[in-house]
């Protein structure tokens, strides 16, 4: 531990001694982190163990639909705020595959449930999908370790026996991969395509956007997508069918799409992009309007020519600030990505749209010939609360124009 000591003997933390402290075993969970440091706690959801990279999210609402947003496939997830699972869970909020996650850390123990839409409590809802967590942790201690370490490995141990092996548990630690040239959206791409036809909620539903005298056919490539995304497109009045990352492109012409959307996913976009070049290729080649968000921003940068770079520590959260470069306007986003387009190996053929007012990294792109166009954020998300939905109806007005200019 002589490394966190360093680090915070001025801040005023004293990390513990994991013999002291658990020295009668009330604490039966253990939190290890690849750089040597390590937490104690309770363990409550699923009792088992858990690798992956550690990240936090600052969200202060939301927990249902983060724990369930694909893009975390592989993760553990530190919630900076404490109070995790008070109003309970419900089949409504789920995101999309909610065994891709590795495990969650919070500050504060679940409480018993109180919300008119709670169907079963986040504990029970944690066993379902067998997600393991940990509670008891000094979360703001946690988070600013991660951020001096950027990205970091760890590890959630239950132990019923409150005896950990510590040793051997930050070997098997060592063993686990890293994210950097990782395809993880393979795992949880859908097997065979379907058709999707959920709208969104009537709160944030637009008729600007239902145009019943148009109905667009729309192809979303899954590289994890959020059922929320799927929404807003079939809010455009679409006919949207999803297809597997591993289709060809005869597949998609069968369907005769006017349009392609990319959807978000988890992992290195780079070894994403190398699996499903030949397929991006051919889609551009289509010259139909093309969107994509999150991941999906990352592959049509990568094909074009652009790099991506590991961040130290990623954009998580629902109140990040996004300039709009175009008409100087600034959106709350909701954030959810550890890679970012490297801005000086963007190509001349692609623009920047947007920027963060975090740290000034690309946000959002588009070619200056095709109608392609991208953004890093989640704009099918509520933080601002709908301020950024406008994209899905420039795909719309992308794809009009397409079809007219082909009559």
């Amino acid at each position: 531990m002589d490394n966190i000591n360093n680090m915070f003997k001025d801040k005023g933390y004293i990390p513990f001694d994991i013999n002291s402290i658990n020295k009668d075993h009330t604490l039966n969970c253990i939190l290890i982190l690849d750089n040597g440091s390590y937490f104690l706690g309770r363990s409550f959801g699923s009792e088992k163990k858990c690798l992956g990279e550690i990240c936090f999210n600052t969200s202060f609402s939301g927990y249902q639909e983060i724990i369930t947003d694909p893009s975390y496939t592989g993760q553990i997830i530190t919630f900076t705020f404490p109070h995790i699972g008070n109003i309970g869970s419900n089949i409504f909020d789920e995101e999309g595959n909610s065994k891709s996650i590795a495990g969650i850390v919070v500050r504060q123990h679940p409480t018993n449930d109180s919300n008119w839409r709670s169907e079963i409590s986040f504990n029970e809802w944690l066993i379902k999908n067998d997600i393991p967590g940990i509670s008891g942790i000094d979360t703001r201690l946690l988070t600013k370790i991660v951020r001096k370490y950027k990205s970091c490995n760890a590890m959630i141990c239950y132990e019923e026996s409150g005896n950990f092996k510590l040793e051997k548990l930050k070997n098997e630690l060592k063993k686990h991969p890293k994210m950097d040239g990782l395809n993880l959206s393979s795992s949880i791409t859908t097997k065979k395509q379907y058709k999707f036809t959920e709208s969104v909620h009537k709160l944030i539903s637009s008729e600007a956007l239902n145009l019943k005298n148009f109905k667009p056919k729309i192809a979303v490539i899954d590289f994890g997508v959020k059922h929320n995304i799927l929404r807003h497109l079939v809010n455009l009045n679409a006919e949207v069918n999803v297809f597997s990352e591993n289709t060809n492109i005869e597949e998609i012409n069968n369907f005769k799409p006017d349009g392609i959307f990319l959807s978000n996913g988890p992992g290195d976009p780079s070894a994403t992009e190398t699996k499903c070049k030949k397929l991006l290729n051919n889609l551009f080649q289509l010259k139909i309007p093309v969107f994509g968000i999150c991941i999906g921003h990352q592959l049509i940068g990568l094909s074009f020519g652009a790099k991506t770079n590991k961040m130290p520590q990623g954009h998580r959260g629902a109140n990040h600030p996004v300039k709009n470069l175009f008409n100087n306007k600034v959106e709350i986003t909701s954030q959810n990505h550890g890679y970012e387009i490297d801005i000086d190996s963007l190509p001349n053929c692609l623009e920047v749209t947007h920027t963060s007012l975090f740290d000034n990294s690309i946000e959002g792109i588009r070619h200056k010939s095709l109608p392609i166009f991208s953004v890093q954020y989640h704009p099918e998300a509520s933080p601002g609360p709908t301020e950024s939905s406008y994209l899905f109806n420039e795909f719309l007005n992308l794809i009009k124009v397409s079809k007219n200019a082909k009559t």
